[in-house]
């Protein structure tokens, strides 16, 4: 679960939130020390489930908004090769960085699953279609999904639910 912080596009206020956000537009500034500190403890998470056993292409990480958008910037810097990214709503933060912030390609082949309410009004859909186009430029691009749902505003929905859970599905079949 995310900390509570101040969040300074909301006044401030203190709320749970992974890292700062000052705008949600593609050229807006980012938090780069939050975004990056957030990374570092998703990471430690990863090395704990493999102490315990897990192997990390056994792993998928996954989130909405900005647990989604923190996803995409984890797995991509990561030094273990997992299986998948399920990035709902969301985009990459410190997106400028890629492809080059990649460590070495370990993830060059994940398998990304990205989908987006095509009426969004928090992270339009546009900035959803720009991610998969970077993502892929970062990752092999047959890899990348990108799927959109009429209707759905900053929200999910079960039709989403169900690509989801086929996602993990395929990656992830029972041994």
């Amino acid at each position: 679960h995310r900390p509570r912080i101040p969040v300074t596009l909301n006044m401030k206020m203190v709320m749970p939130s992974w890292f700062d956000l000052m705008g949600l537009t593609p050229d807006a500034p980012e938090d780069e020390a939050g975004i990056k500190k957030a990374a570092e403890n998703i990471k430690a998470i990863i090395e704990h489930e493999m102490k315990n056993g897990i192997p990390p292409n056994r792993i998928i990480l996954g989130g909405f908004s900005q647990g989604g958008a923190l996803s995409l910037y984890t797995a991509l810097t990561c030094q273990h090769q997992l299986a998948g990214i399920v990035a709902l709503s969301c985009w990459l933060p410190l997106h400028k960085a890629f492809p080059q912030a990649a460590n070495n390609g370990v993830n060059k082949d994940i398998a990304i699953l990205q989908c987006h309410g095509e009426m969004d009004p928090m992270i339009p859909v546009r900035f959803g279609a720009l991610t998969a186009e970077k993502l892929k430029s970062v990752v092999t691009p047959t890899k990348v999904q990108f799927k959109t749902y009429p209707g759905v505003m900053h929200s999910s929905c079960p039709q989403e639910m169900m690509a989801v859970k086929e996602f993990i599905e395929k990656l992830l079949p029972r041994i």
